[in-house]
């Protein structure tokens, strides 16, 4: 006889993988054509044409055009491709440095561990929104500065992850091994700590990811982004909506691309973290 545990396990593994399956699914709706776009046949995401401004979706503009007559479904994909390498690489840098400083406070204890999590404390205290609205008043809204700033501002969760997780290893049987065998710190950090670091890390870089994209279309529909006319997600809701009467396509669309980035890697960051839970069960 089948026990309960063992019913309730297979429900659970179908359902984070027809969960796990939607949402690379919506990603790949996204993400590849975003990629293709540069050989695709469409028109130039940058070209104007005024006599064509605001033509409603048809059979030559799929999505339709804007104010200044530019094909939308051209420049929804160039902005996404735009918008997910900037989110991408903000995402690795604040792992990078997160998951360092998580490490290194949680292998080493005393002083240098109580004043990186009180760095982590004010980082998370601040408002992610305000304080990169600010540098972004100071230094000016780049491609670079949008990069490094999302990612410097977001280190602190893979930091907190990183720390607690190495609190358990440092405790392992084999950590001590390695310490009677003269490994130096940074050998044992790197080559043993690290690897066991990997999984969690990337289930939680899936699900920060979300919160990168929508700070990044936050950043660009308040006008302190890549600026106009080189298309974001965010910059195009930001333009669309002065003409939302006029053009509910201009916003719409943008939205949905967003809505589909969004819950397709919840989606997926979701069934990785089930997943892991269940091996570990």
């Amino acid at each position: 006889m089948i026990s309960l545990r063992t019913t309730l396990q297979r429900k659970s593994r179908r359902r984070f993988y027809g969960d796990g399956i939607l949402g690379a699914l919506l990603l790949l709706l996204v993400i590849v054509p975003a990629l293709l776009a540069p050989w695709l046949p469409l028109p130039d995401p940058l070209t104007n044409n005024l006599a064509a401004a605001f033509l409603p979706p048809d059979g030559h503009h799929l999505l339709g055009t804007d104010q200044l007559g530019r094909d939308l479904l051209s420049r929804i994909l160039s902005g996404t491709r735009l918008s997910l390498m900037v989110v991408m690489l903000a995402a690795v840098i604040a792992a990078v440095i997160g998951s360092a400083l998580g490490m290194i406070a949680g292998y080493t204890g005393g002083w240098l561990d109580a004043l990186i999590m009180r760095l982590m404390d004010i980082q998370l205290a601040v408002p992610f929104i305000l304080l990169i609205l600010l540098v972004m008043a100071l230094f000016g809204a780049s491609l670079t500065n949008i990069i490094l700033i999302m990612g410097v501002t977001s280190w602190a969760i893979y930091a907190r992850v990183a720390r607690a997780k190495t609190l358990e290893i440092r405790e392992l049987e084999f950590i001590e091994s390695v310490k009677a065998m003269g490994f130096s710190t940074p050998r044992i950090v790197l080559r043993h700590v690290l690897p066991n670091l990997m999984t969690p890390l990337i289930v939680l870089l899936t699900l920060d990811i979300p919160r990168l994209i929508v700070l990044e279309a936050s950043i660009g529909f308040l006008g302190m982004g890549i600026q106009p006319p080189t298309p974001t997600l965010g910059n195009l809701i930001g333009e669309g909506r002065s003409y939302m009467l006029l053009a509910q396509w201009l916003v719409l669309y943008p939205g949905l691309v967003i809505a589909a980035l969004v819950i397709g890697c919840n989606l997926l960051g979701d069934s990785l973290l089930r997943k892991t839970h269940t091996r570990l069960d």
